[in-house]
């Protein structure tokens, strides 16, 4: 069971238990966030949303805020004396997925289509 997420207007593909880096969240360390804009589901069957799936979300906890490594951003202009020389370290946080809610209805339908399947088979 995995589903497609937007956590800080990125696209990521999730799974319980997985830890991940995703952009600077608001929230202290060990504080849990929850997201509402899930795309797409895959739990038995694959359900797309148009463009969220709606009464699905994502259970995260925070487990720290951290910096990436640095990044040097040189620029210079041949001949003409212009040379500038930057870093950039971008600011993340580690989460990880504690649990994909809102499967209720979802398995309720994969039960039925199984005994379907399972009684067309019998005859």
């Amino acid at each position: 069971m995995f589903a497609i997420v937007e956590i800080a207007g990125l696209q990521y593909k999730v799974e319980q238990d997985q830890k991940l880096f995703v952009n600077r969240l608001k929230g202290d360390k060990g504080g849990k966030v929850s997201f509402d804009k899930v795309l797409l589901t895959v739990n038995g069957s694959i359900t797309v949303g148009a463009p969220a799936v709606s009464g699905i979300t994502v259970e995260a906890e925070i487990l720290d805020h951290v910096k990436a490594d640095k990044v040097i951003v040189f620029k210079k202009k041949r001949r003409k004396g212009y040379k500038v020389k930057n870093g950039h370290r971008q600011s993340l946080t580690q989460i990880q997925i504690t649990g994909i809610t809102g499967f209720d209805g979802a398995k309720k339908t994969a039960k039925k289509t199984t005994k379907k399947v399972e009684a067309e088979s019998a005859e």
